[in-house]
């Protein structure tokens, strides 16, 4: 795997999830620094073995906007 691939979501009570497709890693925080730092730490323990971790972490941040009509 050279890359994975995260969806980043408000939080409703403030902040960031970010949830990993096609592997059980989520993580959250109350800035989008923090999640980036946040999100490289779980990479790091959720593939512990170098060789084995992918080597880009993207990030895709959906946001869900409502306007009236």
């Amino acid at each position: 795997m050279t890359e994975i691939l995260f969806l980043v979501e408000d939080d409703a009570e403030g902040g960031y999830i970010a949830t990993a497709v096609g592997e059980s890693i989520f993580t959250q925080a109350s800035d989008i620094e923090t999640l980036r730092e946040m999100v490289r730490d779980a990479v790091h323990c959720h593939f512990p073995s170098k060789e084995n971790r992918p080597k880009i972490i993207r990030l895709h941040i959906v946001r869900d906007e409502v306007i009236a009509s």
